[in-house]
Protein backbone atom coordinates (compact mmCIF):
# COMPACT_ATOMS: atom_id res chain seq x y z
CA UNK A 1 0.00 0.00 0.00
CA UNK A 2 1.29 3.50 -0.86
CA UNK A 3 2.01 5.62 2.18
CA UNK A 4 -0.29 8.71 1.92
CA UNK A 5 2.32 10.72 3.80
CA UNK A 6 4.85 10.36 0.93
CA UNK A 7 4.26 13.85 -0.56
CA UNK A 8 4.64 15.40 2.90
CA UNK A 9 7.71 13.30 3.70
CA UNK A 10 9.14 14.20 0.31
CA UNK A 11 8.57 17.89 1.03
CA UNK A 12 10.24 17.51 4.43
CA UNK A 13 13.22 15.78 2.83
CA UNK A 14 13.43 18.58 0.23
CA UNK A 15 13.32 21.19 2.97
CA UNK A 16 16.05 19.33 4.84
CA UNK A 17 18.15 19.31 1.67
CA UNK A 18 17.58 23.04 1.17
CA UNK A 19 18.52 23.76 4.78
CA UNK A 20 21.67 21.64 4.41
CA UNK A 21 22.61 23.62 1.28
CA UNK A 22 21.96 26.92 3.05
CA UNK A 23 24.15 25.88 5.98
CA UNK A 24 26.86 24.96 3.49
CA UNK A 25 26.49 28.34 1.77
CA UNK A 26 26.65 30.20 5.09
CA UNK A 27 29.87 28.38 5.97
CA UNK A 28 31.24 29.20 2.53
CA UNK A 29 30.40 32.90 2.82
CA UNK A 30 32.43 33.08 6.03
CA UNK A 31 35.49 31.96 4.09
CA UNK A 32 37.79 34.46 2.43
CA UNK A 33 37.92 34.55 -1.34
CA UNK A 34 41.31 33.22 -2.41
CA UNK A 35 43.12 34.49 -5.48
CA UNK A 36 46.62 34.93 -6.86
CA UNK A 37 48.70 37.13 -4.56
CA UNK A 38 49.22 39.64 -7.41
CA UNK A 39 45.43 40.08 -7.63
CA UNK A 40 44.90 40.44 -3.87
CA UNK A 41 44.77 44.26 -3.89
CA UNK A 42 42.24 44.22 -6.73
CA UNK A 43 40.17 41.59 -4.92
CA UNK A 44 40.21 43.74 -1.77
CA UNK A 45 38.95 46.66 -3.86
CA UNK A 46 36.00 44.56 -4.98
CA UNK A 47 35.38 43.21 -1.46
CA UNK A 48 34.62 46.77 -0.39
CA UNK A 49 31.75 46.82 -2.90
CA UNK A 50 30.14 43.63 -1.59
CA UNK A 51 27.20 43.90 0.76
CA UNK A 52 27.85 40.65 2.58
CA UNK A 53 24.77 41.05 4.73
CA UNK A 54 21.27 41.13 3.38
CA UNK A 55 20.63 44.59 1.82
CA UNK A 56 17.38 44.52 3.84
CA UNK A 57 15.30 46.33 1.22
CA UNK A 58 11.92 44.70 0.57
CA UNK A 59 9.28 45.24 -2.11
CA UNK A 60 7.10 46.99 0.49
CA UNK A 61 9.85 49.57 1.09
CA UNK A 62 9.49 50.76 -2.51
CA UNK A 63 6.51 52.93 -3.34
CA UNK A 64 4.53 52.18 -6.51
CA UNK A 65 6.33 50.44 -9.45
CA UNK A 66 4.04 47.39 -9.18
CA UNK A 67 4.58 46.31 -12.79
CA UNK A 68 8.38 46.64 -12.51
CA UNK A 69 8.32 44.62 -9.28
CA UNK A 70 6.22 41.90 -10.93
CA UNK A 71 8.56 41.66 -13.92
CA UNK A 72 11.68 41.57 -11.72
CA UNK A 73 10.13 38.95 -9.46
CA UNK A 74 9.32 36.75 -12.46
CA UNK A 75 12.70 37.32 -14.12
CA UNK A 76 14.97 36.96 -11.08
CA UNK A 77 13.26 35.94 -7.83
CA UNK A 78 10.96 33.09 -8.93
CA UNK A 79 13.75 31.17 -10.73
CA UNK A 80 15.61 31.13 -7.39
CA UNK A 81 12.53 29.91 -5.53
CA UNK A 82 11.36 27.38 -8.16
CA UNK A 83 14.48 26.12 -9.99
CA UNK A 84 12.75 22.90 -11.07
CA UNK A 85 10.20 24.89 -13.08
CA UNK A 86 12.60 27.35 -14.72
CA UNK A 87 14.40 24.94 -17.05
CA UNK A 88 14.69 24.49 -20.79
CA UNK A 89 12.73 27.16 -22.64
CA UNK A 90 11.80 28.64 -19.25
CA UNK A 91 15.44 29.06 -18.23
CA UNK A 92 16.19 32.28 -16.27
CA UNK A 93 17.32 35.31 -18.24
CA UNK A 94 21.07 35.71 -18.55
CA UNK A 95 20.87 39.37 -17.55
CA UNK A 96 18.29 42.05 -16.76
CA UNK A 97 18.53 45.73 -17.72
CA UNK A 98 16.51 48.36 -15.87
CA UNK A 99 15.88 51.42 -18.02
CA UNK A 100 14.43 54.75 -16.98
CA UNK A 101 14.92 58.36 -15.95
CA UNK A 102 17.32 59.12 -13.07
CA UNK A 103 15.90 58.99 -9.55
CA UNK A 104 13.14 56.45 -10.21
CA UNK A 105 14.37 53.73 -7.80
CA UNK A 106 16.47 51.38 -9.95
CA UNK A 107 19.12 50.83 -7.25
CA UNK A 108 16.44 50.21 -4.59
CA UNK A 109 14.80 47.64 -6.85
CA UNK A 110 18.13 45.85 -7.33
CA UNK A 111 18.64 45.68 -3.56
CA UNK A 112 15.09 44.38 -3.08
CA UNK A 113 15.76 41.63 -5.63
CA UNK A 114 18.88 40.57 -3.70
CA UNK A 115 16.94 40.63 -0.42
CA UNK A 116 14.05 38.55 -1.75
CA UNK A 117 16.46 36.02 -3.26
CA UNK A 118 18.74 35.92 -0.22
CA UNK A 119 21.80 36.40 -2.43
CA UNK A 120 25.15 38.08 -1.91
CA UNK A 121 24.78 41.56 -3.39
CA UNK A 122 27.60 43.12 -5.42
CA UNK A 123 26.81 46.83 -5.80
CA UNK A 124 29.41 47.70 -8.41
CA UNK A 125 29.95 51.22 -9.67
CA UNK A 126 31.52 51.87 -13.03
CA UNK A 127 34.17 53.97 -11.26
CA UNK A 128 35.32 50.81 -9.44
CA UNK A 129 35.64 48.88 -12.68
CA UNK A 130 37.25 51.84 -14.45
CA UNK A 131 40.47 51.25 -12.54
CA UNK A 132 43.09 53.95 -12.17
CA UNK A 133 45.70 51.30 -12.91
CA UNK A 134 46.33 50.86 -16.61
CA UNK A 135 45.16 47.47 -17.81
CA UNK A 136 43.63 46.48 -14.46
CA UNK A 137 39.99 47.09 -15.36
CA UNK A 138 39.76 43.83 -17.30
CA UNK A 139 41.22 41.98 -14.29
CA UNK A 140 38.66 43.62 -12.02
CA UNK A 141 35.83 42.43 -14.26
CA UNK A 142 37.21 38.88 -14.28
CA UNK A 143 37.73 38.89 -10.49
CA UNK A 144 34.22 40.27 -9.98
CA UNK A 145 32.65 37.28 -11.69
CA UNK A 146 35.03 34.82 -9.99
CA UNK A 147 34.05 36.25 -6.61
CA UNK A 148 30.35 36.19 -7.55
CA UNK A 149 30.64 32.47 -8.35
CA UNK A 150 32.52 31.86 -5.08
CA UNK A 151 29.86 33.66 -3.01
CA UNK A 152 26.95 32.32 -5.10
CA UNK A 153 24.04 32.63 -5.15
CA UNK A 154 24.94 36.20 -6.09
CA UNK A 155 23.46 39.29 -7.68
CA UNK A 156 25.85 41.57 -9.57
CA UNK A 157 24.36 45.05 -9.93
CA UNK A 158 26.15 47.43 -12.32
CA UNK A 159 24.76 50.94 -12.20
CA UNK A 160 25.18 53.41 -15.08
CA UNK A 161 26.40 50.59 -17.30
CA UNK A 162 26.23 52.87 -20.34
CA UNK A 163 29.34 54.72 -19.10
CA UNK A 164 31.23 51.41 -19.05
CA UNK A 165 29.91 49.90 -22.28
CA UNK A 166 29.15 52.63 -24.79
CA UNK A 167 28.32 51.87 -28.40
CA UNK A 168 31.10 50.92 -30.80
CA UNK A 169 32.45 53.90 -32.68
CA UNK A 170 31.11 56.43 -30.17
CA UNK A 171 33.31 59.35 -29.13
CA UNK A 172 33.65 58.00 -25.58
CA UNK A 173 35.04 54.65 -26.74
CA UNK A 174 38.80 54.10 -26.60
CA UNK A 175 41.09 51.05 -26.48
CA UNK A 176 40.89 50.53 -22.70
CA UNK A 177 37.10 50.81 -22.83
CA UNK A 178 36.94 48.22 -25.63
CA UNK A 179 39.02 45.76 -23.58
CA UNK A 180 36.80 46.15 -20.51
CA UNK A 181 33.70 45.73 -22.65
CA UNK A 182 35.10 42.59 -24.28
CA UNK A 183 35.95 41.06 -20.89
CA UNK A 184 32.48 41.84 -19.54
CA UNK A 185 30.87 40.19 -22.58
CA UNK A 186 33.07 37.10 -22.15
CA UNK A 187 32.20 36.83 -18.46
CA UNK A 188 28.48 37.28 -19.11
CA UNK A 189 28.65 34.49 -21.68
CA UNK A 190 30.12 32.33 -18.91
CA UNK A 191 27.17 33.02 -16.61
CA UNK A 192 24.82 30.17 -17.35
CA UNK A 193 21.66 29.24 -15.54
CA UNK A 194 22.52 26.47 -13.10
CA UNK A 195 20.18 23.72 -11.95
CA UNK A 196 21.48 24.39 -8.45
CA UNK A 197 19.98 27.61 -6.99
CA UNK A 198 23.06 27.89 -4.79
CA UNK A 199 25.26 28.39 -7.87
CA UNK A 200 23.27 31.08 -9.66
CA UNK A 201 24.92 34.39 -10.59
CA UNK A 202 22.44 36.99 -11.82
CA UNK A 203 23.56 40.15 -13.62
CA UNK A 204 21.38 43.21 -13.06
CA UNK A 205 22.24 46.49 -14.75
CA UNK A 206 20.71 49.95 -14.80
CA UNK A 207 20.98 52.89 -17.16
CA UNK A 208 19.54 56.34 -17.69
CA UNK A 209 20.80 56.31 -21.30
CA UNK A 210 19.88 52.97 -22.92
CA UNK A 211 20.49 54.35 -26.43
CA UNK A 212 24.22 54.65 -25.58
CA UNK A 213 24.68 50.95 -24.69
CA UNK A 214 26.72 48.66 -26.92
CA UNK A 215 24.51 46.39 -29.06
CA UNK A 216 26.33 43.19 -28.02
CA UNK A 217 25.80 43.98 -24.34
CA UNK A 218 22.16 44.85 -24.96
CA UNK A 219 21.62 41.39 -26.48
CA UNK A 220 23.11 39.73 -23.39
CA UNK A 221 20.86 41.74 -21.09
CA UNK A 222 17.94 39.76 -22.44
CA UNK A 223 15.20 41.14 -20.21
CA UNK A 224 14.76 44.91 -20.44
CA UNK A 225 12.40 46.56 -17.97
CA UNK A 226 11.20 50.17 -17.94
CA UNK A 227 11.20 51.94 -14.57
CA UNK A 228 8.81 54.88 -15.04
CA UNK A 229 8.10 58.05 -13.09
CA UNK A 230 5.74 57.52 -10.13
CA UNK A 231 1.98 57.57 -10.61
CA UNK A 232 -0.40 59.73 -8.54
CA UNK A 233 -0.74 56.87 -6.05
CA UNK A 234 3.03 56.36 -6.01
CA UNK A 235 3.67 60.06 -5.42
CA UNK A 236 1.31 60.03 -2.44
CA UNK A 237 3.12 57.00 -1.03
CA UNK A 238 6.50 58.68 -1.53
CA UNK A 239 5.24 61.78 0.29
CA UNK A 240 4.13 59.65 3.26
CA UNK A 241 7.49 57.86 3.37
CA UNK A 242 9.51 61.09 3.16
CA UNK A 243 7.39 62.91 5.74
CA UNK A 244 7.00 60.03 8.19
CA UNK A 245 9.43 61.55 10.72
CA UNK A 246 8.26 65.18 10.65
CA UNK A 247 5.19 66.89 12.08
CA UNK A 248 2.47 67.81 9.58
CA UNK A 249 0.03 70.70 9.90
CA UNK A 250 -3.68 69.73 9.72
CA UNK A 251 -3.96 71.77 6.50
CA UNK A 252 -1.60 69.39 4.64
CA UNK A 253 -3.34 67.64 1.73
CA UNK A 254 -1.08 64.95 0.27
CA UNK A 255 -3.40 64.28 -2.69
CA UNK A 256 -3.19 67.91 -3.75
CA UNK A 257 0.59 68.00 -3.35
CA UNK A 258 0.94 64.72 -5.29
CA UNK A 259 -1.05 66.20 -8.18
CA UNK A 260 1.30 69.20 -8.21
CA UNK A 261 4.24 66.78 -8.40
CA UNK A 262 3.11 65.13 -11.64
CA UNK A 263 6.21 64.50 -13.78
CA UNK A 264 8.61 64.56 -10.80
CA UNK A 265 10.88 61.57 -10.17
CA UNK A 266 11.18 59.88 -6.78
CA UNK A 267 14.44 61.75 -6.15
CA UNK A 268 12.78 65.05 -7.15
CA UNK A 269 9.95 64.41 -4.67
CA UNK A 270 12.46 63.68 -1.90
CA UNK A 271 14.16 67.02 -2.62
CA UNK A 272 10.84 68.88 -2.44
CA UNK A 273 10.00 67.21 0.90
CA UNK A 274 13.44 68.00 2.31
CA UNK A 275 13.10 71.66 1.32
CA UNK A 276 9.55 71.92 2.68
CA UNK A 277 10.58 70.39 6.02
CA UNK A 278 13.26 73.08 6.47
CA UNK A 279 11.17 76.15 5.58
CA UNK A 280 9.97 76.90 9.13
CA UNK A 281 13.55 76.65 10.44
CA UNK A 282 14.77 79.08 7.77
CA UNK A 283 12.09 81.60 8.71
CA UNK A 284 12.89 81.20 12.42
CA UNK A 285 16.63 81.89 12.12
CA UNK A 286 16.30 84.67 9.54
CA UNK A 287 17.98 87.82 10.92
CA UNK A 288 19.44 86.11 14.01
CA UNK A 289 23.10 86.21 14.99
CA UNK A 290 25.12 82.93 15.04
CA UNK A 291 25.17 82.90 18.88
CA UNK A 292 21.37 83.32 18.96
CA UNK A 293 20.91 80.49 16.44
CA UNK A 294 23.05 78.14 18.54
CA UNK A 295 20.91 78.83 21.62
CA UNK A 296 17.59 78.04 19.92
CA UNK A 297 15.97 74.91 21.43
CA UNK A 298 14.98 72.18 19.00
CA UNK A 299 11.32 72.56 20.00
CA UNK A 300 11.22 76.07 18.54
CA UNK A 301 12.62 74.83 15.22
CA UNK A 302 10.72 71.56 14.89
CA UNK A 303 7.44 73.06 13.71
CA UNK A 304 4.76 71.26 11.64
CA UNK A 305 5.20 71.36 7.86
CA UNK A 306 2.43 73.38 6.18
CA UNK A 307 0.98 73.74 2.70
CA UNK A 308 2.72 77.12 2.53
CA UNK A 309 6.05 75.32 3.05
CA UNK A 310 5.30 73.06 0.09
CA UNK A 311 4.27 76.02 -2.06
CA UNK A 312 7.66 77.62 -1.39
CA UNK A 313 9.52 74.34 -1.94
CA UNK A 314 7.79 73.81 -5.29
CA UNK A 315 8.96 77.24 -6.44
CA UNK A 316 12.57 76.27 -5.62
CA UNK A 317 12.51 72.73 -7.10
CA UNK A 318 11.75 71.82 -10.70
CA UNK A 319 11.25 68.40 -12.26
CA UNK A 320 14.47 66.90 -13.64
CA UNK A 321 12.92 64.90 -16.49
CA UNK A 322 11.51 66.66 -19.56
CA UNK A 323 8.63 65.54 -21.77
CA UNK A 324 11.15 65.06 -24.60
CA UNK A 325 13.21 62.72 -22.36
CA UNK A 326 10.15 60.60 -21.58
CA UNK A 327 9.27 60.33 -25.27
CA UNK A 328 12.83 59.18 -26.00
CA UNK A 329 12.56 56.40 -23.38
CA UNK A 330 9.22 55.31 -24.80
CA UNK A 331 10.64 55.13 -28.34
CA UNK A 332 13.62 53.06 -27.17
CA UNK A 333 11.43 50.66 -25.18
CA UNK A 334 9.07 50.34 -28.14
CA UNK A 335 12.02 49.23 -30.28
CA UNK A 336 14.18 47.26 -27.83
CA UNK A 337 12.14 46.67 -24.67
CA UNK A 338 11.14 43.15 -23.67
CA UNK A 339 8.74 43.66 -20.79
Amino acid sequence: MIDPRLPVLSAIRRNQKVETKLRSLRRKKKKKFECHILDRELADTLERDIIQKNPNVHWDNIADLQEAKRLLEEAVVLPMWMPDFFKGIRRPWKGVLMVGPPGTGKTMLAKAVATECGTTFFNVSTSTLGSKYRGESEKLVRLLFEMARFYAPSTIFIDEIDSLCSRRGSESEHEASRRVKSELLVQMDGVTASDEPGKVVMVLAATNFPWDIDEALRRRLEKRIYIPLPTQEGREALLRINLSEVKLDPDINLKTIARRLDGFSGADITNVCRDASMMSMRRKICGLRPDQIRQLPKEELDLPVTMRDFEEALVKNNKSVSKEDLEKYERWMSEFGSS
